[in-house]
């Protein structure tokens, strides 16, 4: 049976807040098995029989809106799929060594040509975007409040729901998860900022 990791976008933010062992709960109802939640984060890993991701997404977004009360958008990616991301280099070591941070977002969908262009148009001198599937890279060279960029403003553009999966700091912190990669990141095939998502990963692997 297929492994998956899903991505719920809001899950314990504007005044919600819902226990892991609740959210393990409701995956369980879905008869999921080999769940486990990925601290307080709202990222569940479980191993279904479903092969089709779409249908399992559409479900799983169903069963949490009647559950809860409201809508939790959804995004399924497998550990290949997460491998791919983390492996992934959008960026050149020497961009990434002027970056303030990196953010990696999930896509619901392939963005389409509209797509393309909205993301080309958030250009600007501090934020620059790569697509690359159904994930979009974005390098910022300042404080991300800096930036006029937002997921809002990006969805509204593009058509596309999105989620931001990771956001790496970089700069001081920058030492401190290469130390925690292995051999210290000297060997570590992708960027070293992406090293939470092959955290995520391999805590996702090791729970089966």
């Amino acid at each position: 049976m297929p492994d998956y990791i899903a991505f719920l976008r809001a899950i314990n933010v504007g005044g919600r807040n819902i226990k892991m062992a609740k959210l393990q709960a409701l995956f369980r109802q879905l008869e999921f098995s080999g769940v486990e939640t990925f601290i307080a984060s709202g990222n569940v890993m479980f191993t279904s029989n479903e092969h089709d991701s779409q249908n399992l997404t559409e479900k799983i977004a169903t069963h949490l809106q009647a559950s809860l009360g409201y809508p939790v958008t959804t995004f399924l990616r497998s550990p290949a799929q997460l491998a791919d991301i983390i492996a992934y280099q959008p960026f050149s070591r020497a961009e990434m060594d002027t970056a303030s941070a990196l953010n990696v977002a999930l896509l619901a969908q392939p963005l389409d040509n509209q797509g393309q262009q909205a993301l080309q148009g958030l250009e600007t001198s501090i934020d620059r975007f790569h697509n690359h599937a159904r994930e979009v890279y974005w390098w910022c060279a300042r404080k991300q409040s800096e930036a006029k960029f937002s997921n809002t403003v990006f969805e509204k553009q593009s058509r596309v729901q999105t989620t931001f999966a990771a956001s790496i700091h970089c700069g001081d912190c920058h030492k401190s998860i290469l130390s925690t990669a292995p051999d210290g990141g000297r060997s570590y095939p992708a960027p070293p900022e992406l090293y939470l998502l092959s955290s995520l990963l391999q805590d996702s692997l090791t729970s089966q």
